[in-house]
């Protein structure tokens, strides 16, 4: 390490209690997306303390803190994003009683590592040491949950897409950014990189309408969206060997609402699904299967179905340039006492925004441990907040810089040699094209033996 490296470093353990005070004090005040109004708020107040202003309010809770006026600079700018929201696990020990919601995925770690990194990167030694510019960004909404309260707010006009970071790829608040760096917590390791590429999804609320009549008295006057229900799901785990092994196909979902007693024939029934796949081409293809098997369960029960169909996230995208990060872990692993490292470099087939990020700009993403338990469970707990919060904050930090020094010479290496698959443009119209609402309408029989 060079003398600044060994200076960000001294700078964040001399702030460490206080890193580690704001990332409990986020784990312990969970927030689900585009709500995040708390953890917002202290994001701004930590940028504040370091003499930099925020612009808010972005995609509803995000914000965008600069380290050198805005376009002050010429060169890039590196985006330091760290994630906001939460899960809603309300068994959770420590799940916020006001929201109901528990950091069960670690956003709390990536905030509090943009945070503790901005200390360091704030220095005035150390900014000067950098060319172009730097963006701290705190972004809302990863977890692709609490559907319907997005897609009200998309009816309402006050979204367009339901991930954070493809709600600010629209807005434009990217449109500055030429790289980003960001961060997953990994527990079960120390740290590594993750390089990998993942599945991309869009995701469907399905609303099943029957008609209700006594359950026991007059069943066959009903028309039972349950039975609707069952018959989707049915019918979708029949499509399953439609799907080749190398496009990992998945589709899950749940029923989140329907019905009104036991002795009432269910008039109503909405389920979530996700619909993911490794290509774009892989999960339309299943998403259109999926629609099929949906409207079949209709058919053969009499119900009227909506389906309405939101963007998802992109495939993820590997970034081919990772010697800046290898360099930064190798050094980690040297100054101890942290050595297991565990890279995440195979086809993932879950799905975050940051694949959305990737196919505009390269990406160079790491991950550090500090946890225990399985991530989206309420088993998971910080075990050690010093390579938790800490170590993540220098790795961020060092990263960083690493990028910027000489005039921002590697991270204009790897803007030149990342080749995006998409322009913003050509990503929009994906997305939109991805958007739309079908409605079958419901067909009953006459009633037997009722005029």
């Amino acid at each position: 390490m060079d003398r600044i490296e060994e200076k960000i470093c001294q700078i964040i353990d001399s702030k460490k209690d206080e890193i580690m005070a704001f990332g409990r004090d986020i784990f312990c005040h969970a927030e689900l997306g585009y709500k995040e109004h708390r953890t917002s708020q202290k994001f701004v107040e930590e940028m504040e303390k370091l003499g930099l202003t925020c612009e808010t309010g972005l995609a509803i809770t995000g914000v965008k803190s600069y380290l050198k006026p805005k376009g002050s600079q010429e060169g890039p700018t590196l985006a330091v994003i760290g994630e906001m929201d939460a899960l809603p696990i309300p068994n959770h020990p420590d799940a916020w009683s006001e929201t109901g919601a528990s950091h069960c995925c670690g956003h709390n770690a990536q905030l509090t590592g943009v945070v503790g990194a901005a200390i360091a990167l704030c220095d005035p030694e150390v900014a000067q040491a950098m060319g172009g510019n730097l963006c701290f960004m705190a972004v809302p909404a990863e977890e692709f949950v609490d559907i319907e309260f997005k897609s009200q707010m998309m009816k309402d006009g006050k979204l367009g897409y339901g991930g954070g970071k493809c709600e600010l790829i629209r807005l434009g608040a990217f449109d500055d950014i030429q790289i980003a760096l960001g961060h997953h917590t990994f527990p079960g390791a120390d740290y590594g990189i993750y390089n990998s590429s993942s599945n991309g999804f869009v995701n469907k609320t399905v609303t099943f309408q029957g008609r209700s009549s006594h359950a026991a008295d007059a069943p066959h006057e009903g028309i039972d969206a349950l039975n609707a229900a069952t018959s989707a799901m049915v019918n979708i785990a029949l499509q399953q060997e439609s799907f080749r092994d190398e496009d990992t196909v998945r589709v899950h979902g749940f029923i989140s609402g329907g019905g009104t007693a036991v002795n009432v024939i269910a008039d109503h029934v909405t389920m979530q699904y996700s619909v993911r796949g490794k290509t774009p081409e892989a999960y339309l293809d299943a998403a259109k299967k999926v629609d099929r098997s949906l409207k079949a369960a209709a058919m053969a029960t009499g119900c009227g179905v909506t389906i309405e169909t939101m963007a998802g996230y992109m495939s993820g995208v590997v970034n081919p340039d990772t010697q800046v990060l290898e360099s930064v872990l190798q050094d980690l692993d040297a100054m101890g006492p942290y050595h297991h490292r565990r890279d995440m470099l195979t086809h993932a087939t879950g799905s975050d925004d940051f694949g959305d990020v990737a196919t505009l700009m390269p990406l160079v993403h790491f991950c550090t441990g500090g946890y225990v338990g399985n991530l989206h469970n309420p088993d998971v707990r910080v075990e050690d907040e010093y390579l938790a919060y800490v170590v993540t904050a220098k790795i961020f930090a060092i990263t960083a810089y690493r990028l910027m020094k000489n005039g921002a010479e590697k991270a204009k290496e790897n803007i030149e040699h990342y080749k995006a698959p998409m322009t913003k443009e050509e990503y929009l119209a994906f997305m939109d094209g991805m958007q739309r609402t079908e409605t079958v309408d419901p067909e009953p029989l006459p009633i037997v033996g009722k005029e």
